[in-house]
């Protein structure tokens, strides 16, 4: 292991439980005293983190309700609106605070394991446009010492330009983009001096790694989302994910705040030990499990297996997530659609859309500007025979493989 971001990472077990029990008892009593959470929760002391079970689970439907009814944060906060830097919003619509102190959403941990640090220049393709990814990344670089070039996304032959003229040695966006600059450079004649990559967003296919490995780049992956910042990431011996230090994670049975056996597949729920925002066993409604023993790279700290799935059918395709609620949508503001399924796959090393549409006389202009609107994506529009959708409940389909 090169040296660690911080003494946190390879504390002894005994020593990291003890002073997770800690700070677990002083966040559930902070969050306790803010208004989102009364009648939802009551402060209890913990000894351990099996304890968290005692306490009930937060969604982000609450999130969404908590929101409408306290608007803009929900009261889950220890810091007024406008005491924060940054104010975001991620389809649902859901608002999420940001700050500029160091290291607020904890990426850096996982750049500095990526080898990203002083020296390097980071071409960030995350979007900047309400939505967080953008600063998240560039807080993290600003922490590990790196400089940024704040790219955001599209405009592919813009950023090879960029990259070529400012010297990029990293790069962090989706897994797939960045394919593409390295392709669209390739065309154009262009060297790129890109060796390191740290990627979220969406899943990082191994075919599309060893992609990565044969040009000479490291890439690996966080999983991190914009209400908790960073929950686990990768480093360079890809051997699991590490659960980050700033975070408490539980596998539970779906639907549920039940905590499976170690190994077994389960909703991730995360408790943060931000004091700014204290989101208290909030479920991702994302699938994983715990690893046994610990990184051969000497961090400590618990690991998961990685994004495993949905525990619903919310599916999140070129880095945005398609919602059940977003096709009913879809549905109910197209004039003769009376069914539609949104089927998630591959070409390539890209993620397609497609959307499949029963209904009659319908305008298929009108439809396709709509699927841009409510789903956020471009996609593949097909119109079929009445009956020809399963009648299974599935609204959204993923047909890519993970393996």
């Amino acid at each position: 292991m090169s040296r660690p971001y911080d003494n946190l990472e390879t504390r002894p077990l005994a020593e990291r439980d003890a002073a997770l029990a800690e700070a677990l008892s002083e966040q559930i009593s902070r969050a306790a005293g803010l208004p989102g959470y009364a009648g939802r929760l009551k402060p209890i002391a913990i000894a351990e983190r099996g304890d968290l079970a005692k306490l009930g689970v937060l969604r982000k439907s609450d999130l969404v309700a908590l929101q409408k009814n306290a608007p803009p944060l929900g009261g889950l906060t220890t810091l007024a609106p406008s005491e924060f830097d940054y104010l975001h919003q991620s389809p649902g619509p859901i608002y999420e605070p940001g700050r500029r102190s160091r290291d607020w959403w904890r990426l850096g941990r996982f750049l500095h394991a990526a080898g990203i640090g002083a020296g390097d220049v980071v071409q960030n393709c995350f979007g900047y446009h309400l939505t967080p990814a953008g600063h998240m990344f560039e807080n993290a670089a600003e922490a590990v010492g790196a400089s940024v070039i704040p790219a955001g996304t599209g405009q592919t032959a813009l950023q090879v330009e960029a990259a070529a003229a400012l010297g990029a040695t990293a790069y962090a966006g989706t897994p797939d983009y960045l394919k593409v600059i390295l392709e669209a450079a390739d065309e154009a004649g262009v060297t790129l001096g890109i060796t390191r990559a740290v990627v979220s967003g969406g899943a990082l296919f191994p075919s599309l790694r060893d992609w990565y490995r044969g040009r000479g780049i490291s890439c690996v992956q966080a999983y991190a989302t914009a209400d908790l910042g960073l929950i686990a990431y990768e480093s360079p011996g890809e051997d699991g994910m590490i659960v980050d230090e700033g975070v408490a994670v539980e596998i539970v049975t779906p639907g549920t705040g039940n905590v499976v056996p170690n190994g077994e597949v389960g909703e991730v729920v995360v408790t943060t030990l931000n004091p700014d925002y204290p989101l208290v066993r909030f479920a991702t409604g994302d699938l994983s499990a715990v690893m046994p023993g610990v990184s051969p790279c000497g961090r400590t700290n618990m690991r998961i297996k990685g994004w495993m799935g949905r525990a619903d059918q919310t599916t999140k395709i070129k880095g945005m997530f398609v919602r059940p609620e977003q096709v009913a949508d879809l549905v109910a503001r197209n004039q003769g659609v009376t069914r539609a399924r949104v089927v998630a796959s591959r070409d390539g090393e890209a993620d397609v859309m497609t959307v499949r549409v029963e209904g009659s006389g319908v305008d298929e202009a009108a439809l396709a500007a709509s699927v841009k609107d409510v789903l956020k994506l471009g996609g593949v529009i097909e119109l079929v025979a009445d009956g020809a959708l399963p009648r299974d409940g599935v609204v959204i389909e993923d047909t890519r493989s993970y393996d």
